[in-house]
């Protein structure tokens, strides 16, 4: 896969896609944000997870976020009446981050954010996601990403065995 930028936008520029969820609006993330990305993030791993070996305390992953996330990445947030309902981080052709509140699967919401990162990078993205997730497994390999290599969970903090996919692009 070619190493070609993401089409970077100012903060808080808005996205021209058209979701299929009536009343969303995407848009790049700012630092304002990080409270409400937080509590996404923390809500949608509890959710999606249970029992996940957390490897920072909700404070710092919190503080990542402000710190880290928000500065380097090219994150967007899904609102739909100025309450946050998904996010979705972007860095060097990966998808390094894509959650939605618990309340939010099934609703064009993920595919939207999604959209927004194959439109940004046509070349083609890749993302790791837990073995064990299987509802974001079907997802994605429901929007076109292929399985290219199962791990045991040793390369990441959380230790739990993971996947890694690729989308080849358009």
């Amino acid at each position: 896969m070619s190493s070609v930028p993401l089409r970077r936008l100012p903060h808080g520029a808005r996205d021209t896609i058209h979701p299929a969820s009536p009343g969303l609006t995407i848009r790049r993330a700012t630092a304002g944000d990080a409270q409400a990305i937080g509590s996404l993030y923390l809500a949608s791993r509890d959710d999606a997870l249970p029992g996940l070996h957390n490897a920072h305390t909700d404070d710092e992953v919190r503080g990542w976020i402000a710190r880290v996330l928000l500065p380097r990445d090219d994150v967007w947030i899904a609102e739909r009446d100025g309450t946050a309902l998904g996010f979705i981080a972007l860095h060097d052709g990966w998808v390094e981050q894509l959650y939605l509140a618990p309340t939010c699967y099934r609703q064009g919401i993920g595919t939207a954010l999604l959209a927004i990162a194959k439109r940004h990078r046509p070349t083609g993205l890749r993302l790791f996601c837990f073995q064990r997730n299987s509802r974001a497994r079907a997802f994605y390999e429901a929007n076109g990403f292929t399985a290219v290599r199962f791990s045991d969970g040793s390369d990441n903090e959380e230790r739990e065995p993971d996947i890694e996919y690729l989308w080849v692009g358009a």
